[in-house]
């Protein structure tokens, strides 16, 4: 994984988002539909593992399903890095492991007056 490119002062900014990832699995932040639109812009969009894309209300459809049914949810995250591409954004990557699926993860940050919220993300599997 590239190294992270952390000019002075990016240390805060990495812990904090961080904590946020792996996105949508960190229940702390809320798993109401309010939270999770807090936590990601309006037009927010991912790329899943399958390579198919998915808008902000289809993600957020599923994100209350999955929370309705309150399974447990059993994974780690680690090779975090975390480059600033502007004033306000970053790119945080990592690998996510949840059992013996393996995969990388990349999420857009934005730092609003409302705080932090996710642009964009995708996970893509590792091969064997």
């Amino acid at each position: 994984m590239p190294e992270e490119n952390d000019p002075a002062g990016n240390d805060i900014v990495r812990s904090e988002l961080v904590a946020r990832e792996p996105l949508f699995h960190r229940p702390e932040w809320g798993t109401g539909r309010a939270d999770l639109e807090a936590m990601t812009a309006p037009d927010y969009w991912e790329v899943g593992a399958s390579g198919r894309t998915y808008d902000r209300e289809f993600v957020i459809g599923v994100l209350l399903e999955r929370y309705a049914r309150d399974e447990p949810d059993p994974w780690s995250a680690d090779g975090f890095a975390c480059r600033a591409l502007g004033p306000d954004t970053y790119l945080v990557t990592y690998t996510l492991t949840q059992g013996e699926r393996v995969t990388r993860r990349a999420t857009v940050w934005e730092r609003t007056s409302g705080g932090w919220r996710a642009l964009y993300h995708q996970g893509t599997v590792v091969a064997p």
